[in-house]
């Protein structure tokens, strides 16, 4: 019976989105179950190509410098074009680009393509988290968020697992193959079964669209919780660019082993997070708050890497990594969108997912050229460890800033 009724719980999270809700995160699963390349992008680098660390440290700088500015031209025209015809033109034009990146072998031409790659791929996201804000309720749009951040990590559960073995049997050539497959496919069953809405139905009939009188820059709170976003960013590319080479050099893990330790990170998160998201908005915890204890996991899970004698380390590292991300993600998303006046969520979210295309970019090229420099890993967890405690203090400031806000505001509603 007690099992029954947590079960019932754990569905009730699930109610109330609309249709184009769950055809979103259908896509967003397929396309995410299909993304192998990324979490295999430093090994096959390194060990396919031959690249040394400073290369495969070059080729994810530009990774991230195109995820950047694909993330700024996705969220700018979003607000001018509209969500719809960006998210289409992304991912299709994406997946054929993973097709002929295959083919790519050269450092100069892999730079160039990965680039260009990311910069069309990129404009995806600033316009995926426009269409919640067109497709679902106000009041479920953290929810709407956290389901959608369910399929992005259940398909991650599933997509390096099946990469690693992918590798084994037929070689890294494959993962291009199936990525590329994928991003066509998750878009063809958005553009069949979901049609385009320049406005929400939700928003406020009488004042659709409010003039942004002040630059976004000039938004204090809102860039300085960038800065810390950017930092738990850095952290969390962790494992997608040092920890998989880490695993090999320090406990001559497999790929399939490293695929089933981001197995159990997706896995907890499909099951733990819309309960965590569900609870924390019906006890109406303080977002930044919720952001904070994230960035204070995700902190102690780099130092804990210092202990480098015991592979299950790796465990319990990825169980704080797990737990750093369900706090702070979803509620950074929220709360990002929470600052943008209606009519410019594009322009807010594109420089809020520029944060981490930032972050891509320091976490690879920072992290590598550290272990490179000093000819080990501990340095990096070091280095990483104290930077996610500025990255704490920062969040713990943009609290500051808004209960600042929160009181001149009830100032002024009283005057």
């Amino acid at each position: 019976m007690l099992l029954i009724n947590a079960f019932l719980r754990y569905i009730n999270n699930f109610k109330g989105f609309s249709k184009e809700i769950w055809i979103l995160t259908l896509m967003t699963f397929i396309n995410r179950a299909g993304t192998m390349v990324l979490p295999f992008l430093s090994k096959y680098l390194n060990e396919d190509l031959h690249f040394d660390l400073d290369k495969v440290g070059w080729v994810l700088f530009f990774f991230g410098v195109g995820s950047m500015i694909g993330s700024w031209l996705g969220g700018k025209l979003s607000d001018k074009i509209g969500f719809y015809k960006i998210m289409i033109f992304s991912l299709l034009t994406s997946g054929i680009s993973f097709f002929i990146l295959q083919y790519i072998t050269s450092f100069v031409g892999l730079c160039i393509g990965i680039f260009l790659i990311m910069v069309v791929a990129d404009m995806f996201r600033p316009a995926m988290f426009v269409s919640l804000g067109a497709y679902a309720k106000k009041e479920n749009r953290t929810r709407a968020l956290t389901l959608v951040r369910l399929a992005i990590n259940l398909g991650f559960a599933a997509g390096p697992a099946m990469g690693g073995l992918i590798i084994m049997n037929i070689g890294y050539k494959g993962l291009f193959w199936v990525d590329g497959a994928t991003c066509i496919l998750a878009i063809l069953i958005f553009w069949c079964f979901v049609k385009e809405k320049k406005h929400s139905k939700f928003t406020d009939k009488e004042h659709p669209g409010e003039v942004l009188t002040h630059s976004v820059f000039k938004d204090k709170a809102f860039m300085v919780f960038l800065a810390s976003c950017c930092i738990t960013g850095i952290l969390f590319f962790q494992l997608f660019t040092t920890l998989p080479l880490y695993h090999k050099a320090q406990f001559n893990l497999t790929e399939f082993q490293t695929g089933l330790l981001m197995m159990m990170n997706g896995l907890l998160i499909f099951f733990l997070e819309m309960p965590l998201v569900s609870y924390v908005e019906r006890k109406q915890f303080n977002k930044v708050n919720v952001v904070t204890l994230g960035a204070i996991c995700m902190t102690a899970s780099l130092f804990l890497l210092l202990i480098n004698q015991w592979v299950g380390i790796l465990i319990i590292m990825m169980l704080f990594m797990t737990f750093g991300e369900m706090f702070a993600f979803p509620f950074s998303n929220s709360f990002a969108m929470s600052r943008a006046p209606k009519g410019h969520e594009g322009r807010y979210m594109a420089i809020f997912t520029m944060s981490y295309s930032l972050a891509h970019i320091l976490s690879g090229k920072v992290g590598l050229e550290i272990i490179h420099y000093f000819k080990n890993y501990q340095a990096n967890w070091i280095f990483m460890g104290t930077l996610g405690v500025l990255g704490t203090f920062l969040a713990l400031w943009t609290l500051k800033i808004t209960r600042s806000e929160s009181d001149l505001g009830e100032i002024k509603a009283k005057i």
